[in-house]
């Protein structure tokens, strides 16, 4: 068995005495690695999704973390083709909130999850997918005589 140590808050560390004492842990190993396996989990991207799909992107960030939220954008600037709009949220005095709606291949938008979740300062994220069919139609906007055709994706 592999010794493994890290630093915590004295906050993190009252809840995880809290979580010990109301589950009836012996010990903090034992309740450490069962909330690391759920979060290992739970934070693992489904990879049996391919094709087309739109998915939303959540995470929190600390918007004081140096250059994140350039490097945010930037990251979303280079996948400009699979974001269809996003939500900012100011959580508090540190912390904010994105929910970002993402559109084509599903290993693409993956990738692209993956980028911003790992991102240093990016505090919490999750993808979630749903497979759809993404087809393009084009259509006229108003009136027949005055309209103009736009391409669309149809799902």
């Amino acid at each position: 068995m592999e010794r493994i140590t890290i630093s915590v808050s004295d906050e993190f560390a009252a809840e995880l005495a809290a979580f010990m004492a109301s589950e009836r842990y012996d010990n903090r190993s034992e309740a450490v690695r069962d909330l690391a396996r759920l979060g290992l989990e739970r934070a693992r991207i489904d990879h049996t999704i391919s094709g087309d799909c739109v998915a939303t992107l959540s995470y929190v960030f600390n918007h004081h973390t140096r250059e994140l939220a350039k490097r945010l954008t930037d990251a979303h600037h280079e996948h400009h083709g699979q974001e269809v709009a996003t939500m900012h949220v100011h959580l508090d005095h540190d912390s904010c909130l994105e929910v970002a709606v993402l559109r084509g291949d599903a290993a693409k938008v993956r990738e692209f999850a993956k980028t911003v979740i790992a991102e240093r300062g990016v505090t919490h994220g999750q993808v979630s997918f749903v497979p759809v069919s993404i087809d393009v139609a084009t259509h006229i906007h108003g009136a027949a005589s005055r309209g103009h055709a736009h391409a669309h994706p149809k799902i």
